[in-house]
């Protein structure tokens, strides 16, 4: 999968993008949900994927505004009846934080296949103190989103060419 990432070209046009995630949705869980199929409304761990991602949504919107952007106009997503397109192009590689909280209530606490539980929002709602490398420096995923909305405003304003993102080393993650 990160031999894909480094073969991905812009249009996507030997969709290796899509073929990464593909592998990385059925081998993230490493067998404990077997068949996994990413679905907004499916069962777990969709439901936890769901609450992690509005949470991470929310910490990117705010963030947004905080740097001057409306989170309502996006790059990538554009819906009419989406007030955060912007938020949901920019949390893209944020995601896997949420993923990797995740797999920690999977391994943690107990499973209810039709809810979520508070012993889970506890986990999930850790997710602004994460610790995330941005611009080769340690922070919380809260700032590293401000940072990452700040050079946003930076490249609109022409001050910039360079969106600042998280930099994910997945070799040093306990994903097994």
């Amino acid at each position: 999968m990160l031999k894909w990432s480094n073969e991905v070209k812009s249009g996507d046009t030997d969709n290796k993008e899509g073929r990464a995630a593909a592998y990385y949705w059925k081998n993230i869980f490493n067998g404990t949900y077997t068949n996994f199929t990413r679905d907004k409304d499916g069962k777990q761990p969709n439901i936890l994927l769901n609450y992690g991602y509005a949470v991470l949504r929310a910490i990117i919107a705010r963030s947004l505004v905080a740097s001057g952007l409306l989170p309502t106009l996006g790059l990538h997503h554009h819906n009419r009846y989406n007030a955060y397109c912007l938020a949901d192009d920019v949390m893209e590689p944020y995601r896997p934080y949420v993923d990797r909280l995740v797999i920690s209530c999977i391994r943690t606490t107990k499973i209810d296949e039709d809810n979520i539980t508070l012993d889970q929002k506890k986990v999930l709602l850790s997710l602004p103190t994460l610790d995330v490398t941005i611009e080769g420096k340690r922070s919380p995923l809260m700032i590293a989103a401000g940072q990452t909305a700040a050079s946003l405003a930076k490249c609109f304003l022409g001050e910039s060419r360079k969106i600042s993102y998280p930099e994910i080393d997945f070799t040093i993650w306990q994903w097994t």
